[in-house]
């Protein structure tokens, strides 16, 4: 009985800590299904009497009342005070075709008159910008100057497995290898990041994570602000902790179930501010933490307008009044300030009323110009709302006991196979545990897909765009049309980057 006694308290320390859980749904024996090796429904390591336990404690103890307390109820984030301006990273465009990428580490000042140890692309913290045009030929020069292995994972671009940059193509320190694809997706925000087996979440942490912008024909028609720097602005939220010594020290804070810190950095400024002008500003919004999931919104109640998800345009501005990414996730937004008073306190805030960007805003000749109705032509088709579902996916656990039907990660085993150019139907499922369970972020590789409904309903307006990466809340059944354009192998997992290395993700061969 102690022993069971001691296993519950365990685990329940790291809920108290921890991030987010996950999925189960009853098994469907369909032969359409394609289940590959990920089998075993049984997604808990614990007996009943273990599980029965934990709830009893769960009943008793009323700050354990929702569970996964990093999430339900986050470490609290500093309000920004608006004394640095946001720091905005450099662009880079191929040149005779070849974008030089360097992963390397070094010091950066992000606390005035001390340097933290941190690592960066190009740089010594964060990376540049990768600008890059659809139909162009593209070769990414990568090379390793840490003092470990790495990959370059390009989240959200549809390339041949062999170049995705997943656990499999792992560069040794001081490698350089070339990545050649050509862009055949529309204009998107999306970024890149490292995914080496085990040091994901680490070298995320420690600094690695840049943007990569696709243009095209369309996006130079719609007439969106986008001057780099006056009214198009990229925002990578991260949040981290700092030692007394103002260094990052991940092993000291890490969480098995997200880890989660209480400094806010944007764009890897701390107190940030933002200048604009009184005209129409877009924000590119990426959530780069670890765990901690953001709703954004303005302090005057001001409604904006969604103009993107994370793989290109929606079919026209959608009005919100906040919005939630979790980890992961992007979208572009369209704020007005030419309606807005100068004299008045605006900021971008979180749920909770922290300060999380305060804008000062500068009246000087700016363009208000109307952005066009009509920004894409996307849909999921009547077919794609009638097709079986072919792979089932569900998600369970916490912690280090996180599963993918009953399965851990195994990188010598296909979990799915899918044929190239083939939609398929993919269900998502997250299963609430005993603490209730919490949102899991999944993440496919190598594709951008649909959302073809969420619990059987149409996704909401703002959703109704490409995505790589979906916010699946405990309980909820996410139905999403996938298909690949190139072959090779891919990963798909949850995006919280603790519950990806401690085993929630799985790989699909397309052939």
């Amino acid at each position: 009985m102690k022993s069971k006694l001691l296993i519950a308290s365990l685990l329940v320390g790291a809920i108290i800590i921890g991030g987010c859980s996950a999925g189960n749904s009853e098994s469907n024996n369909n032969s359409n299904m394609d289940h590959s090796t990920m089998s075993g429904m049984d997604h808990s390591n614990m007996s009943d009497e273990e599980m029965k336990n934990m709830e009893g404690m769960d009943n008793k103890d009323s700050s354990m009342e929702n569970g996964h307390a990093s999430h339900n109820n986050p470490l609290a984030l500093n309000n920004s005070t608006g004394e640095n301006e946001l720091a905005l990273p450099p662009i880079i465009e191929p040149k005779n075709g070849i974008v030089d990428i360097t992963a390397q580490q070094g010091t950066t000042e992000i606390f005035k008159g001390t340097k933290t140890e941190t690592y960066g692309y190009n740089g010594s913290f964060l990376g540049p910008i990768i600008r890059i045009y659809k139909d162009q030929t593209v070769t990414f020069r990568t090379k390793n100057d840490l003092s470990e292995p790495t990959t370059f994972h390009w989240h959200g671009l549809e390339i041949p497995g062999n170049g995705d940059g997943g656990p499999h193509q792992v560069l040794e320190p001081g490698v350089t290898e070339d990545v050649n694809f050509t862009v055949n997706q529309g204009a998107s925000t999306l970024w890149f990041h490292p995914h080496p087996e085990g040091a994901t979440a680490e070298q995320v942490y420690k600094g690695l994570a840049g943007l990569i912008y696709i243009d095209d024909e369309n996006s130079q028609k719609i007439n969106l602000p986008n001057e780099y720097g006056v009214n198009d602005f990229p925002l990578v939220f991260q949040d981290r902790q700092f030692t007394e010594e103002k260094q990052l020290n991940y092993q000291a804070v890490l969480n098995e179930d997200g880890t989660i810190g209480d400094t806010l950095l944007i764009n890897g400024t701390l107190n940030p501010k933002l200048t604009v002008g009184k005209e129409k500003i877009r924000l590119r919004l990426l959530n780069g933490s670890n765990a901690r999931n953001y709703t954004f919104k303005l302090n005057n109640g001001t409604t904006f307008q969604q103009i993107a998800t994370d793989g290109g345009f929606l079919n026209q501005p959608t009005d919100m009044k906040e919005i939630t990414l979790t980890p992961g996730e992007r979208a572009e937004v369209i704020v007005d300030f030419s309606k807005m008073d100068d004299k008045t306190d605006i900021a971008l805030i979180n749920e909770e009323g922290i300060t999380l960007l305060p804008f000062k805003i500068e009246q000087k000749a700016a363009s208000t110009s109307n952005i066009a109705q009509k920004l894409n032509d996307f849909g999921v088709t009547e077919e794609e709302k009638t097709l079986p579902v072919t792979k089932k996916l569900e998600l369970f656990g916490m912690g280090t006991m996180v599963s993918i039907n009953g399965s851990q990660f195994d990188m010598n085993r296909i979990d799915f196979t899918q044929k190239q150019g083939d939609t398929e139907i993919w269900e998502i499922y997250n299963k609430p545990d005993m603490m209730g369970g919490m949102t899991h972020p999944f993440h496919i590789h190598g594709t951008q897909f649909k959302i073809v409904s969420i619990d059987g309903k149409e996704p909401p307006l703002n959703l109704k765009g490409w995505k790589d990466t979906v916010s699946v809340e405990a309980g909820q059944t996410v139905k999403l049309a996938v298909k690949f354009n190139n072959k090779g192998i891919y990963m798909f997992h949850c995006h919280v980057l603790e519950h990806e290395e401690n085993g929630m993700m799985g790989q699909v061969e397309v052939k």
